[in-house]
């Protein structure tokens, strides 16, 4: 029996003036299938589903509901004809509960909070969510809040659901789990749409994925039917080599040791508890943990951008064999040392690039210190940004660009570019490849790769426990701002390092000696 259509979109073109984000794009998704959409950063997948949502509205083309020619023209046209689109940041109010987020802005602001207490728990059992409907906000795990926002719109009537990056900050367990409230939905007939980069996820979950390349649509194939290599060259264009190549560490000295740290934040809430651990040249420790489980706050204590509460931070300095206490020194100072912090945030300006500034003198904000005149000197700058753009491929008219007008996934590779650039001792990169498509995210991996064989103790912070397993040579893993354990990446399977991320007992350590 044919499956029937639930939403068709033909021909939708849309620009943003002289830039073609979608063109052209032809795409169905039936009732009853999860569609994964891929492609690589520009290539309109967002804008695409931001049509579908009423976010934006196409300069041409049709969108078919149910086969009928519709208009969306907003976010309310959209809930209409029943879409619902579950964004990766969350729009909730921390002091409500469940049930007040979910029936917000309906009815008038007239809610009988008993009787949708009783349809939320309704919607919890038919397709087996966990979450206490009179919860508050924010008293609850990232897996809890997204449910909260999956609810909400099944609440209102969704038939049609969108997800973008719905694992980004989930363990493996909380993966599964979602997948399988997914596969139920799938099975009452829902449509669900999908935009993620993890392609592990998309062959265990989709039925059908659709791949978009440079705003434009190459096609869509069976999930049972392909593999890795084939959605990757689909997406490209071009063969790409998925393997990270994964040296052993070599002279690994110990480069950076963090002493039973404590760190509050501004509240006076402790975020990082007795924390230790050994950083080693010529290594990548790899960082494993639910989304603010300290993770930020630690490598600002290491960088000296987090005041500390107790311990210390020392350094191993390898020009003079000595060992130095960070803790007493200025972020400047530590910078000079060789440590240097990558750090790629929601808001991709907001960690050290200026975005009306051009790629070149966002290069020159750290260099202009060593100038040896009032003038400042561009030519070293300017090679330097030429080079980065070459050797991560960042698609930009030229090196004088203001960084705002590139896209997020180009800005953070101007970032990561430039610190690694830089020939730090120790590189601390948080989150490098946040949001990148596969073929930027392996330039990334072998450019770290490229500092563990130069001797760098790399630290580096990331969402993905595959690629952690695979790149990292151990993995620490953080909870509720202590380290509940560090694995050998050789050995350690992704439901261990699961179990440690919601573990809440911190692991002993007793100095002088890395337990891992």
């Amino acid at each position: 029996m044919a499956q029937k259509a639930a939403i068709e979109l033909k021909n939708i073109t849309k620009a943003f003036g002289s830039v073609v984000a979608n063109k052209d794009v032809c795409l169905t998704v039936n009732k009853g299938e999860i569609l994964s959409i891929l492609g690589e950063n520009g290539s309109g997948k967002t804008t695409l589903m931001n049509m579908i949502a009423g976010i934006y509205f196409p300069d041409e083309g049709q969108i078919f509901i149910d086969g009928e020619e519709v208009v969306i023209a907003s976010p309310k046209d959209a809930f209409d004809y029943k879409i619902g689109m579950i964004h990766q940041h969350f729009k909730l109010v921390d002091i409500f509960t469940a049930t007040e987020n979910i029936v917000l802005g309906l009815e008038d602001g007239k809610f009988d909070l008993k009787n949708a207490e009783k349809q939320v728990h309704d919607i919890c059992e038919k397709y087996g969510f966990e979450v206490d409907p009179k919860k508050k906000i924010y008293t609850m795990s990232v897996s809890e809040k997204q449910t909260v926002e999956i609810i909400k719109v099944l609440y209102r009537g969704a038939d049609i659901l969108i997800l973008d990056e719905p694992t980004a900050v989930l363990t493996p367990q909380e993966t599964q789990r979602l997948f399988d409230v997914l596969r139920r939905m799938r099975d009452d007939g829902k449509a669900i749409i999908i935009i993620t980069h993890k392609l592990h996820e998309v062959l265990s979950l989709s039925d059908k994925v659709a791949v978009l390349r440079k705003g434009e649509y190459v096609g869509t194939v069976n999930t049972a039917e392909t593999n890795e290599a084939q959605l990757t060259e689909m997406m490209v264009g071009k063969k790409v080599e998925l393997n990270i190549h994964r040296s052993e560490p070599k002279d690994a000295v110990p480069r950076l040791e963090v002493h039973h740290i404590d760190c509050s934040n501004r509240e006076g809430v402790k975020v990082l508890d007795d924390v230790s651990f050994i950083a080693n040249a010529g290594e990548i420790l790899g960082v494993a943990g639910i989304a603010g489980s300290g993770q930020r706050e630690l490598l600002e204590a290491i960088a000296g951008l987090q005041r500390l509460d107790s311990g210390a931070v020392l350094y191993n300095n390898p020009k003079t064999g000595n060992m130095e206490n960070l803790t007493t020194k200025t972020p400047l100072q530590i910078r000079e040392l060789g440590v240097r912090l990558s750090f790629v945030p929601e808001d991709r300006l907001g960690m050290g690039l200026v975005g009306n500034m051009d790629i070149v003198d966002n290069m020159m904000l750290r260099s202009y210190r060593r100038g040896k005149s009032v003038f400042l000197e561009r030519k070293g700058p300017k090679d330097l940004a030429e080079h980065i753009i070459e050797e991560l491929e960042v698609v930009t008219p030229s090196a004088s660009t203001p960084v705002r007008r590139l896209s997020g996934g180009n800005v953070q590779k101007v970032l990561v570019g430039r610190e690694i650039a830089a020939s730090p001792t120790v590189l601390m990169a948080a989150y490098p490849v946040r949001g990148l498509d596969i073929n930027s995210s392996y330039t990334i991996y072998n450019l770290l790769n490229e500092q563990k064989e130069r001797g760098v103790a790399v630290i580096f912070v990331g969402e993905d426990l595959d690629v952690l397993l695979e790149l990292c040579d151990r993995i620490m893993v953080i909870g509720s701002g202590r380290i509940t354990g560090v694995v050998d990446a050789r050995t350690a399977t992704k439901e261990q390092i699961g179990l440690l991320m919601t573990k809440t007992e911190a692991l002993t350590w007793e100095g002088g000696e890395d337990r891992a």
